[in-house]
């Protein structure tokens, strides 16, 4: 039973014998340092980088589900982009635009 899944994961399309396997297999490389960047203070956090993480993300995802074969792979990858894109831009723009507000009123 392993064996036959093992065999058609291994002769898939998609599989680990083709590009559309590796490609979205390293770009997970972005997103686990999208991941790492959390812990990283909202000021060092840019906009240009995120946006494109994020557009990138959804974008892609899309694709990946109107491509043949379906390559989710690629799918689960672009979704994790655009989820921590969304997260890292929430977090710079809370901090640009909100915080200022609340130590203003604090103040008074």
């Amino acid at each position: 039973m392993a064996a036959s899944k093992l065999q058609a994961l291994w002769n898939h399309p998609a599989g680990p014998k083709t590009i559309h396997f590796w490609a979205p297999t390293f770009k997970w490389g972005i997103s686990i340092a999208n991941i790492a960047d959390f812990s990283k203070p909202p000021e060092k956090i840019s906009y240009p980088q995120q946006i494109a993480v994020t557009a990138t993300g959804v974008i892609w995802s899309r694709y990946s589900t109107v491509i043949t074969p379906k390559n989710w792979n690629l799918f689960s990858v672009n979704i994790a982009m655009a989820g921590t894109g969304i997260y890292q831009l929430t977090r710079k723009i809370q901090h640009d635009y909100f915080s200022k507000e609340e130590v203003a009123v604090a103040k008074e």
